[in-house]
């Protein structure tokens, strides 16, 4: 007897956490993390590529020593924050990650921008192959990011709609947070920089060189007063 109404009480929690909307709840929370995960595999190969683009730039613009610094400062921002699951439920440090982010994009739009006055560098192997592959990753960034903010969405809805609302307070569920207007419209305003791969004319020569001359030489071994974290 003791058996029969154990079971029928754990039916009746099974029928109630249903019509409650708990599975919703789960569903919509592994969504958010799945896509939040997404989010930082795209930012990680994003900081992936900086070293090395650091160091291709710096051998043709060693004199560029204040934007250099800039990159490699931001992307050890970036690090400094542990950007687990869980920080999608800390509000103050979701936004500490979203500043440093939006950081470290304005000084990669910065030393892009700085590249437009080095043909020598614009047409080095290397250097185009590393903006391609940053520019293909900034591009998996707004699509992981818009992901992103889709599932939170629905999860947020699900936390505050009636009576999923209820269940949610019950089961420690809070809204999440998302993105801000500012950062998006930061992102939005990024310069858009054409490296010659478009098909187009070549890019204005440096304004220090005198006109008609030929880009200086690179210096054989960059300096290495700037070196990026975690390189030699």
């Amino acid at each position: 007897m003791m058996m029969a109404w154990s079971r029928m009480l754990v039916l009746a929690a099974v029928l109630v956490l249903s019509g409650c909307g708990y599975n919703q709840l789960q569903s919509t929370d592994e969504q958010t993390k799945a896509a939040w995960s997404e989010v930082l595999n795209q930012y990680q190969r994003r900081a992936d590529l900086i070293p090395n683009l650091v160091e291709t730039v710096k051998a043709y613009a060693a004199q560029e020593k204040d934007v250099l610094i800039g990159v490699t400062n931001a992307r050890a921002r970036v690090g400094s924050i542990q950007a687990t699951p869980e920080l999608v439920d800390n509000p103050e440090a979701f936004a500490r990650f979203q500043q440093a982010q939006g950081e470290l994009t304005s000084a990669l739009s910065r030393l892009l921008v700085v590249a437009e006055n080095y043909p020598q560098l614009k047409s080095d192997q290397n250097f185009r192959e590393l903006q391609a592959q940053l520019e293909g990753t900034e591009n998996r960034i707004a699509v992981a990011r818009n992901r992103y903010i889709k599932a939170v969405q629905d999860y947020n809805l699900v936390t505050r709609s009636f009576p999923t609302n209820l269940t949610a307070m019950v089961f420690g569920y809070k809204q999440k947070p998302q993105f801000t207007v500012e950062n998006e419209r930061e992102i939005s305003k990024a310069p858009k920089v054409d490296f010659g791969t478009s098909g187009k004319g070549p890019a204005t020569p440096p304004a220090s060189g005198a006109p008609g001359k030929p880009a200086a030489t690179p210096p054989a071994s960059p300096p290495s007063e700037y070196t990026v974290p975690g390189t030699k």
